[in-house]
């Protein structure tokens, strides 16, 4: 089973649940950290690392010795990254999406195939769960690309749990693809509220089944819940605000084991995943 745990917005806990959720469990765990451009579940799980290997994406280069600058690469490609000049050729790799567009089109076979190394993907292990996360490289904008490859590493047997990038964007989408289940942490604040129903309404055209987590449920109002029922999504877990757990979480401690609540929490919360998929909800209302 693979478990996607997002959020529309940052802030909310998503990253907390996801690690701790990996950690109380007592069975062998693949665990992924799709948010690329800003890892942080190796802070709390600290697997030992074993591999990192270099990610790197197909990019164009114009041979001007073949190239006739007839613009047929430039007219197809959507991202601006060929530009046909009256007497040469540019290309931008930083806007390529390696779609192959200008591959095809060529007809004098010009459109040389490069590979540009855009981040890494690192992986490691601690006790029963098997770690992995990619690291974006600074400046670079096409985070899909390497969540796709980080994705790779999902296990087909036992359970997958995978770190979403926060919002509602093109990487939170190629997070959530493929997945059985989606966990949406949530707070009740208007931005919360806000963000969570963007954030449903992903879940919904991917057809996915999802469930809410609020997080500092006793702060704000009860909107967040009248949301969830009039959507019928079910919320599995209200957790308040503790002073206790924000200290912990800021000195960098997994919650399972600096409270013993928290393992309960979470063990109820995995149980209440299984049977909230094996009835296969929709979150519509």
């Amino acid at each position: 089973m693979i478990i996607c745990v997002a959020s529309g917005k940052g802030g909310t806990g998503k990253t907390t649940i996801a690690t701790n959720l990996a950690a109380a469990l007592e069975e062998p765990v693949h665990f992924l950290d799709c948010d690329v451009e800003e890892p942080n579940a190796h802070l709390f799980l600290r697997p030992e690392m074993s591999d990192r290997l270099d990610f790197a994406v197909e990019v164009p280069q114009i041979d001007l010795n073949k190239c006739t600058l007839c613009g047929k690469c430039q007219e197809i490609c959507q991202f601006n990254a060929v530009a046909i000049l009256p007497e040469t050729a540019l290309t931008f790799p930083e806007l390529c999406h390696s779609c192959g567009g200008c591959f095809l089109v060529c007809p004098e076979d010009a459109v040389v195939s490069t590979r540009r190394v855009v981040g890494q993907v690192e992986t490691g292990r601690r006790g029963m769960i098997t770690f992995a996360h990619g690291r974006l490289r600074v400046g670079e904008a096409m985070a899909p690309p390497l969540i796709r490859r980080l994705k790779q590493e999902v296990s087909p047997h036992g359970l997958t749990i995978i770190d979403a990038p926060p919002g509602t964007s093109c990487p939170v989408v190629t997070a959530l693809w493929g997945a059985d289940f989606v966990l949406l942490v949530t707070e009740p604040t208007p931005f919360g509220l806000n963000d969570l129903e963007l954030a449903v309404g992903a879940a919904r055209e991917l057809k996915l089944p999802c469930a809410l987590v609020i997080n500092r449920a006793d702060l704000g109002d009860r909107r967040v819940q009248e949301y969830a029922a009039r959507e019928n999504l079910p919320v599995l877990l209200e957790i308040p605000f503790d002073r206790e757990a924000a200290a912990a979480y800021a000195q960098g401690k997994l919650l399972v084991e600096a409270l013993p609540r928290w393992r309960q929490w979470m063990t109820a919360l995995h149980d209440s995943m299984i049977e909230a998929l094996r009835g296969r909800p929709t979150g519509h209302g």
